[in-house]
């Protein structure tokens, strides 16, 4: 008997390595709740960094686009640079796309992996109960399992942090309303605090502030109008470095561990998109080079005490890591939808090659 592979989160880059192991007949079963940290971990509202062009999960055959399935249900076409796709209208696709190339996906949850030995395969148990062997597993998680509090604001909610109480994490919601008439502050500058941040404006928070630790962290990406036409278009804009980072991945991996670490953190890294920065200056405050070093909560409200700014891997034969835990060895284009396009064929391919 064949052993299946397991593909664990069904998430963009679940769902295209799934769909890409299917178009090569390989024995799969797809675990997790279909876009899950779309549709039930991001603020009501948020709109993708990403562009149309860059947004498109990858299929084995043509039809399966984000453009396709704006015409098929009749939703308005994503096609310019200068479109904004809402979180709600990328949930959907997703949704759509997993029913068509993914059907057979299993709302189950993985509670362990365990390897059998050598050239043994994997045993793998289920919340249900259920135990079996696949002979491969790829980890297409995302985000999902990785939520932290910074140690010192973690000290201050020993049970954790809460949706409903002083400090949480913003996975944890999806309506902000709650906070209309508080004073928030949200830790981060990448372009989910500084649009989280946009949002809890909206919502009618009393103020908001982001505090993040380096200065000049908040800063915004150039309009499509305001790149370079004589540089190499790519995905993410016009840059050398972005064709590189968008269609030589192969060539990232090979590069030293250091300068891997150092270019996944600073290209592509922390930033606003441009149609964020209209709807940020002015509506929320900013406090840079400043790091929290002790939080403590009273009243219910949390106290925030801020200050200036001041390995070894074992390699294991049919385990794969797919999207963000990949850019590390693949690069950054592995944080973004339109990764899908390099690593699902490729994967894919080295499943079925096993």
């Amino acid at each position: 008997m064949t052993l299946p592979v397991a593909v664990i989160g069904a998430g963009p880059y679940g769902l295209s390595t799934a769909a890409h192991l299917k178009a090569r007949a390989v024995p799969t079963r797809v675990f997790g709740a279909p876009m899950i940290s779309w549709r039930e971990h991001m603020p009501a509202g948020m709109i993708l960094k990403s562009t149309p062009v860059a947004s498109s999960i990858d299929a084995p055959q043509p039809g399966h686009t984000l453009f396709d399935y704006c015409q098929d249900v009749g939703e308005r076409r994503f096609e310019s640079d200068w479109d904004t796709i809402p979180v709600e209208t990328f949930a959907g696709y997703g949704m759509w796309f997993q029913q068509r190339l993914v059907p057979a996906l299993e709302k189950e949850r993985v509670v362990s992996v365990d390897r059998r030995g050598p050239g043994g395969g994997f045993e793998l148990k289920l919340d249900s109960g259920e135990q079996f062997t696949a002979r491969a597993v790829v980890v297409a998680t995302g985000l999902s399992g990785l939520a932290r509090l910074p140690r010192e604001l973690a000290a201050a909610v020993p049970a954790g942090p809460s949706a409903t109480g002083p400090i949480s994490h913003s996975s944890q919601h999806r309506d902000l309303s709650g906070f209309a008439g508080k004073d928030v502050v949200v830790v981060g500058a990448g372009q989910s605090a500084l649009e989280s941040a946009v949002l809890l404006a909206d919502a009618g928070a009393a103020s908001v502030r982001i505090v993040a630790r380096r200065r000049g962290a908040v800063r915004f990406g150039a309009a499509p109008d305001g790149q370079s036409p004589l540089k190499p278009d790519t995905p993410f804009g016009r840059a050398w470095s972005l064709y590189a980072f968008s269609y030589h991945a192969d060539g990232f991996r090979r590069l030293p561990a250091p300068t891997r670490e150092y270019l996944v953190r600073r290209v592509l890294g922390p930033l606003g998109a441009w149609w964020l920065r209209e709807r940020f200056i002015g509506r929320v405050r900013v406090t840079e080079g400043k790091r929290i070093v002790r939080a403590r909560v009273e009243s219910g409200r949390p106290v925030l005490t801020l200050t200036g700014d001041g390995d070894g891997a074992e390699s294991v034969p049919g385990l794969f890591f797919t999207g963000l835990p990949a850019a590390a060895s693949y690069g950054p284009v592995m944080r973004f939808v339109c990764g899908t396009e390099y690593a699902s064929p490729r994967l894919a391919r080295a499943v079925a090659a096993m």
